[in-house]
């Protein structure tokens, strides 16, 4: 069992990647917090992957509600060893025609909310000597085949691995950011079919990632076989950019 022991907070766990990303760590022995901002959401999650596994509501783009999120987690498991921060939205805007509130509402959830799940997670691990931060940016961010706000929010989340992959070794905590492409999530049934096409034939792999697939990569990053590694962008996206 690779995650014996480990404590593990995942966001955006109702569905989707998180949901795969929980449902591979907690078969793996770690115990873990299935967190969305859809308490029912995060309860199926936790309820289909036995009872090891809590589901907790959570808005990530507010401070107090990840804190509150963190407390709970210190007080059920008395520790945390992984964040994995997951959680993301996109809104199809064309950029001149983009909302103030869009523009907000994205950067709070996917780049904001990366950053307080940072923040409060590493403060949990630092009581424990260390742990493994893995944030969740996006392919688009090199190809640029996405809306402005999502670009920019993913391409935050990649500046902000870096940031603090430096500033938190010292205190064994590493850092990295998983790359998918376009994968098989509920997330992409707002794309119009024409991009989904256009991106389904740039990847030479030709196919859509599965959040299985994702989740393997994330339980990697989580175990002593990736001691070295922080700081860095992991693609999982079928070749269709490089990094």
């Amino acid at each position: 069992m690779k995650h014996d022991n480990q404590v593990v907070f995942v966001t955006g766990a109702g569905q989707g990647m998180g949901q795969a990303v929980v449902q591979h760590f907690a078969a793996e022995g770690a115990r873990v917090a299935a967190v969305d901002i859809n308490l029912e959401a995060a309860q199926a999650t936790a309820a289909a992957c036995g009872d090891n596994v809590i589901g907790l509501a959570c808005d990530v783009s507010d401070s107090s509600s990840v804190k509150d999120a963190m407390a709970e987690v210190e007080t059920q498991f008395g520790r945390l060893d992984v964040v994995v921060n997951n959680a993301g939205i996109g809104s199809v805007d064309a950029f001149l025609d983009t909302p103030d509130e869009n523009w907000q509402r994205v950067i709070g959830v996917n780049l904001t909310g990366t950053f307080l799940c940072c923040r409060e997670g590493a403060r949990l691990m630092q009581k424990n000597g260390g742990g493994v931060i893995i944030n969740v940016s996006s392919s688009a961010v090199m190809s640029g085949e996405g809306p402005s706000h999502y670009c920019a929010s993913k391409a935050g989340v990649i500046g902000l691995t870096r940031s603090i992959a430096r500033e938190l070794a010292s205190s064994g905590i590493r850092v990295n950011t998983l790359v998918p492409g376009p994968t098989n999530t509920p997330m992409m049934a707002d794309i119009p079919d024409d991009w989904m096409e256009q991106m389904v034939a740039a990847i030479p792999l030709g196919r859509m990632c599965e959040p299985e697939e994702v989740a393997r990569v994330a339980s990697f990053l989580a175990t002593d076989d990736a001691s070295f590694i922080t700081g860095q962008n992991i693609a999982v996206n079928g070749g269709m950019v490089f990094i």
